[in-house]
């Protein structure tokens, strides 16, 4: 599905790590992502977070789409920053599913640092298999 996604790749997402109900993906902050502020635009902040949701609700097999999300920002990213964005399921009912995402920036290690942003997407199943996968 990542690799199909135009947007996540024209922002240079990756893919990091997938499992059931989970999912990491990165991105590096360029400056032509920089708002008015030179602060990173908090709306490709939030996309590298649905990006992680997407990866993580759709890990079952199923086309699974948004049905809404909120986001709150705790820190800025700036031009040079990789971010990091790691979601986890918090529960699956029917078709309906719940799941948070929070945004690091990577330490000069490697390992997430700061908290970012905090990301909450609520999915919902379609009820069909993802295409290829059946």
């Amino acid at each position: 599905m990542l690799a199909a996604d135009a947007a996540s790749r024209g922002l240079g997402m990756v893919l990091e790590r997938v499992g059931p109900g989970t999912a990491e993906v990165s991105m590096l902050v360029r400056p032509d992502m920089t708002n008015g502020w030179e602060l990173c635009h908090g709306g490709l902040i939030a996309t590298l977070a649905d990006s992680a949701f997407a990866v993580a609700c759709n890990s079952y097999g199923e086309v699974t789409v948004a049905a809404g999300f909120d986001v709150t920002f705790l820190e800025s990213g700036r031009a040079g920053d990789e971010l990091l964005a790691r979601a986890q399921e918090r529960a699956r009912r029917g078709r309906s599913g719940i799941y948070d995402v929070t945004v690091f920036r990577r330490g000069p290690d490697g390992e997430p640092g700061d908290v970012v942003a905090e990301f909450r997407g609520r999915s919902r199943s379609l009820g069909r298999p993802i295409p290829g996968l059946a």
